[in-house]
């Protein structure tokens, strides 16, 4: 009897270490995921790479922050032995806001080419063109991290994307099969990433000025610390993302909304002083009008005809005893360099404000680092462009002005974080550490 009950103790205490081993063995879900994104010097895209398919294949994909989805290349190369259509009907088909299904094929079942099949219509803003496309899943393996360094890659299948044909890739950086769309929607990469890992359901993208250096995209939740040891989520500021109902992609679907992130600029100030502009252009309206928008495929920002001209009015103004130089295209307002000296934050120009929101109204300052852009050793030129009498969307934040500034996309909060220039803090995009820990 004594022997059975010493036999029972020991049992249910080697069943107690066996529970507690193979709970320390499993490993903590992560908090985040991150891509090395880095500038395209020919073409000013900013270029990352997935690892996709089985086997896995590293694609090498154009950063769309507002683009609906993930596309790539199916028609030449395309082999996985994980590839899945979305068939007609389906909930990832309906989510897609599709509006479209191939129902036959012509030629034999391959990626791209499946009948009874979901279609969407994947776009390249480089040469203002969509076609129909698959919508299909496949498996997707991102690098975790902890905020501080890179980790585990992590695999999670069924993440849709569209199959292209091989002609939308014109235009599009060197070797690059495809662009990850970031935007905000069901099919969104980002919203993706969230449903398959459980992370929060937000991104920060960090872009470099430099065609040497690499910057960085997370996916989840921070911090982002950068050498020297800085977590910069903590200098984030925040102000709405809001809603645009009709969409601005370069084609769509009746009804559906955009996936662009547009925010509520209210005024632009230069120098402290309010530009005069027509302010109803800043609001979106029930056409999908107005508004602005956040890219990383335009590489300046665009601004509306009559905001383009107040704003560089006011800018060369302020500037009024500096002698101007010979414009170089596509920019009208240049300096020499040396005229203008230098700070912490660029050219020693004034700051350019855009002011968001009218109730604890907080303001996005643009440095000279990021209003002037450099067109040769001696010429630095403001990096605004005209973007037409009647344009979509009033104000197009492009990529020089959102450089080496770290911008959190907190889809599930409705909310944009942004630092503005990194340099106050003595840190660029270029400073995540991508070595692992020992």
């Amino acid at each position: 009897m004594v022997f059975s009950k010493i036999n029972s103790l020991s049992f249910f205490l080697s069943l107690v270490l066996l529970f507690s081993l193979s709970t320390a063995k499993t490993p903590p879900r992560p908090r985040a995921f991150l891509l090395p994104v880095t500038k395209d010097a020919a073409t000013k895209q900013f270029v990352t790479f997935i690892n996709q398919r089985t086997p896995l294949v590293q694609v090498k994909l154009t950063v769309d922050l507002g683009q609906r989805f993930l596309w790539v290349d199916c028609e030449k190369g395309y082999v996985s032995s994980s590839y899945k259509p979305v068939p007609c009907d389906s909930v990832p088909c309906n989510r897609s806001l599709s509006g479209a299904c191939v129902e036959s094929c012509v030629g034999s079942p391959s990626p791209g080419c499946n009948n009874n099949t979901c279609a969407h219509s994947p776009y390249n803003p480089f040469i203002r063109t969509s076609t129909s496309g698959e919508l299909a899943q496949d498996v997707i393996s991102l690098q975790s991290t902890d905020g501080s360094n890179p980790g585990k890659f992590l695999s999670t299948n069924g993440v849709v994307f569209d199959c292209a044909p091989s002609f939308l890739l014109e235009k599009l950086a060197k070797n690059v099969k495809g662009i990850l769309g970031l935007g905000n929607g069901y099919v969104g990469f980002p919203t993706q990433l969230a449903n398959a890992f459980r992370v929060p359901r937000k991104f920060a993208i960090c872009l470099t000025s430099s065609a040497t250096s690499r910057g960085v995209i997370f996916f989840g939740d921070s911090p982002y610390v950068f050498l020297p040891g800085m977590d910069v989520s903590k200098r984030l500021v925040y102000t709405p993302i809001l809603k645009n109902p009709v969409s601005t992609a370069g084609s769509y679907f009746q009804g559906e909304p955009s996936t662009d992130y547009f925010i509520g600029v209210t005024s632009i100030k230069i120098n402290g002083n309010v530009v005069p502009i027509n302010t109803t252009l800043l609001t979106i309206t029930k056409d999908g009008n107005g508004g602005t928008k956040i890219s990383t495929v335009d590489p300046y920002t665009k601004l509306e005809t009559s905001i383009y001209n107040a704003l560089t009015k006011a800018f060369v103004k302020s500037l009024a005893k500096v002698p101007r130089v010979k414009p170089v295209a596509p920019f009208n307002v240049c300096y020499n360099r040396s005229s203008l000296g230098s700070t912490r934050v660029g050219p020693g120009v004034p700051p350019i404000e855009l002011v968001l929101g009218s109730k604890n109204a907080t303001s996005w300052n643009i440095w000279g680092v990021n209003s002037m852009v450099a067109v040769n050793n001696d010429v630095l030129c403001l990096g605004f462009v005209d973007g037409g009498v009647e344009p979509t969307t009033s104000i197009v934040i492009g990529a020089h002005q959102i450089e080496d500034n770290l911008l959190q996309f907190d889809i599930a909060n409705k909310r944009l974080g942004f630092t503005s220039s990194l340099l106050f803090g003595q840190t660029t995009c270029a400073n995540f550490n991508f070595t692992s820990k020992a």
